[in-house]
């Protein structure tokens, strides 16, 4: 009887050692900070400068991939590789129809269009306004972010009336959320305003956008800028050594 007694009080305490047990090692994991996250993104482009002045207007698609070194829950160094598309129109503007004179003979209007293919390449430093992390543990860290960003890298226009490399300089915002303890979405915006006054060249057979306004390009004064409005999906890698904090 005694025997019976103790194998079924020995029952519920094997059970709720398993029960600690599974629940630790779910929150360890939970609890697990990484070094690098990397995924790809999809979004819109748009440009500004002498053939466009709205935001949004002329919009066009992106993609691109990106990978993040996390040095701590607030502090990210993320490098990226984006493919873009712009495009403008001078929409009847009085424009020069030659590649010298900053005003047009006559004061004849003429419309000049212009379609590019851009590459981008470049990092930024991210600050994140709230410890970001799967939430668990002493750190409270939030699931849910957002940030600020800000970095240079390089611009390069394909077609128009030639290639055309530019350093770019990003400034932007977004928000990211941790959907699962290794994989994050996250919603960004960035203008990248460039050293480039010839992103929006022609064919070099057509009419060119030089200084319509008669304003002169000095450092980034009445220079070309995209903006690029990014969803993205990363995943997390190389977990970090968890220290002893007893």
């Amino acid at each position: 009887m005694a025997r019976k007694i103790e194998q079924t009080g020995l029952r519920p305490s094997v059970a709720l050692l398993l029960i600690f047990l599974v629940c630790g090692a779910a929150s360890a994991q939970t609890d697990l900070e990484y070094k690098m996250e990397m995924g790809a993104g999809v979004g819109t482009c748009f440009y500004l400068g002498d053939a466009n002045s709205t935001p949004y207007a002329h919009m066009s698609g992106m993609g691109g991939v990106l990978a993040r070194w996390i040095f701590n829950p607030r502090m990210v160094v993320k490098g990226n590789l984006a493919f873009g598309h712009i495009g403008g129109t001078s929409e009847g503007r009085f424009i020069p129809t030659d590649a010298t004179s900053p005003t047009p003979a006559g004061g004849v209007p003429t419309t000049v269009k212009f379609q590019r293919n851009l590459v981008d390449f470049g990092a930024q430093f991210e600050m994140n306004f709230w410890g970001y992390g799967a939430g668990g543990g002493y750190k409270e860290n939030s699931p849910i972010t957002p940030y600020a960003l800000a970095g240079m890298g390089v611009t390069v226009a394909l077609g128009g009336a030639g290639t055309r490399g530019a350093l770019n300089l990003p400034i932007g915002v977004g928000v990211k959320y941790k959907v699962k303890p290794r994989w994050n979405i996250g919603l960004e915006w960035t203008m990248r305003f460039t050293t480039c006054d010839e992103l929006d060249a022609p064919s070099k057979n057509r009419a060119q956008l030089v200084q319509p306004y008669g304003i002169k390009s000095v450092g980034l004064k009445n220079k070309d800028c995209y903006s690029f409005t990014t969803f993205y999906v990363t995943y997390d890698m190389f977990a970090k050594l968890r220290k002893c904090n007893n």
